[in-house]
């Protein structure tokens, strides 16, 4: 009998699609899944075919239930459970530093580590019955790492409010807040992501890697150092052939050809 990986890979268009496939443990994250996920995101970001990442859950119920405590418990070894709690935060680095935009096709509830996937991506559509939090305080614990792209996200008030009651919140609050770009009727879910991913996909490949770093890298600089380096991307920018085939699109009122140069 085949083994089923945790990971479901597949193109689908323009977009590469990962699935976390743990259903049956609400696709919690372990170890093998992580790296999995960034070996799956390192291939999709040298292949030009794939202009689009799209991140979402198997089934119906729950996107991500954040790390699978049983993995991390049965490491009796100090060291290699540091280790393999590091790998998570290198995933949210890989993330940022990714050359593509990420949409979160945010299936069902998102908890813990989830949260800091559902930030890390550049769009996230949730369904309209989703719930996400940051429980792990009920544990004895503390969303640590998640709460990184978290607070970039949703600013300091709202993710402490997550990390230091543990409590849930539904979708209507999560796109209050700035977690999720806009809450989806279940139905529709798919179409909405599709329709989305088609739309980054008519983009120039070459501007949004340029763009995209460019924001991740300068986010934390100091307001004047950030509008130097951008000033700086933006002359970078200028000298690929995709503006040039812009503006000449624009000024002769066509559809720009990208070359993704």
């Amino acid at each position: 009998m085949a083994l089923v990986s945790d990971l479901l890979e597949a193109q689908r268009g323009d977009t590469c699609w990962l699935t976390l496939n743990r259903p049956a443990q609400r696709n919690a994250l372990t170890p093998g899944l992580i790296a999995a996920l960034r070996d799956a995101l390192a291939r999709s970001d040298s292949d030009p075919a794939a202009r689009v990442v799209c991140l979402t859950g198997a089934g119906e119920q729950v996107f991500c239930a954040g790390a699978d405590l049983g993995s991390i418990s049965a490491r009796s070894d100090a060291a290699a459970a540091h280790e393999g709690r590091r790998q998570y935060a290198a995933l949210l680095l890989d993330l940022a530093r990714l050359g593509k935009p990420v949409v979160g096709c945010i299936n069902g509830s998102a908890f813990a580590g989830a949260l800091g996937l559902v930030a890390s991506c550049d769009f996230a559509l949730a369904a309209e019955d989703a719930r996400f939090g940051t429980p792990e305080i009920d544990v004895g614990l503390f969303p640590y790492m998640a709460l990184a792209p978290l607070q970039r996200v949703v600013g300091r008030r709202a993710a402490l409010d997550l990390a230091l009651t543990g409590r849930r919140i539904d979708a209507e609050e999560a796109v209050r807040i700035g977690l999720v770009n806009a809450r989806v009727p279940r139905g529709e879910l798919a179409a909405r992501v599709d329709s989305l991913c088609a739309t980054l996909a008519g983009k120039s490949a070459a501007v949004l890697r340029l763009g995209r770093r460019a924001l991740y890298a300068t986010q934390d600089l100091p307001y004047e150092q950030q509008l130097e380096a951008l000033a700086a991307q933006l002359s970078l920018n200028a000298l690929l052939d995709d503006a040039a085939e812009g503006v000449a699109a624009f000024l002769e009122k066509r559809a720009p050809s990208w070359k993704g140069r």
